[in-house]
Order: structure tokens, then C-alpha cells, then sequence
């Protein structure tokens, strides 16, 4: 069994869990009272989130060659450059999942002021 396989494979599940939890808390948060700004940012954080973990699922789907499988560093920078990737394409609304989100958070939050219009008719 090679560890060194082992030990990156545990390392990513661990890095991934951890910005998971981080994001759940964030996305737990009561945004009752938010600004706009704040919803949306939460918002594009879960959608640059979801990109990554799409775009890593997608990159293993490539096969590997046996000189590039004990590069650590080599996985540690791609794992960075797809963080980069997602994020700009969050911020470029490429999915639009983003816009999606907040427009629903703000009507489940009272937020929205046409819809707290219509409750009130």
C-alpha cells in the first residue's frame, strides 16, 4: 500500500471537511437582519464552494501518470488554483446559482420588499 497516497487522500477529505463545516456555519448564521451585501457574499461563497467540488471531481476523472502521483506540492497548488478558478467564476456569475440563492434567502427572511408587500395584501 503506498502512504503517501494514503496521507494526500486524507489530507484533501480533511481540508474539504473543514471548509464544509466553515461554510455551514457561516450559511447557519440568522440573516434575519442582514444587509444585502452580506447575504450575497455567503451567497457566492457556497456557489465557489460547490464549483470546486465539481471541478475536483472532474479532475479525477484524468488519468494520472505514476511521476505525478507523489508530487504533494504539485496537488497543493492545483487545489489552490482551483479555489481561484471557482471563486472568479463565482464572481463573474458564470452558474448563477448565486443570484439564485440570495433571491431566495431574501424571500424567506422577509427580506424582500415585494413579497413582504403581498403578505401584508
Amino acid at each position: 500500500m503506498d502512504l503517501s497516497n494514503l496521507t494526500s487522500a486524507y489530507t484533501d477529505l480533511y481540508a474539504s471537511q473543514a471548509k464544509s463545516s466553515q461554510l455551514e456555519n457561516t450559511l447557519k448564521g440568522d440573516y434575519s437582519k442582514a444587509k444585502d451585501e452580506e447575504l450575497m457574499d455567503a451567497c457566492k461563497q457556497f456557489e465557489a464552494y460547490f464549483l470546486e467540488q465539481v471541478f475536483k471531481e472532474m479532475q479525477k476523472t484524468i488519468p494520472r501518470s505514476e511521476e505525478s502521483s507523489d508530487n504533494s506540492m504539485v496537488d497543493f497548488f492545483k487545489d489552490q488554483s482551483l479555489q481561484q478558478i471557482a471563486k472568479d467564476s463565482t464572481e463573474q456569475n458564470s452558474l448563477g446559482l448565486a443570484q439564485m440563492l440570495y433571491e431566495q434567502m431574501k424571500r424567506n427572511y422577509g427580506l424582500d420588499p415585494s413579497v413582504v408587500k403581498e403578505m401584508e395584501e
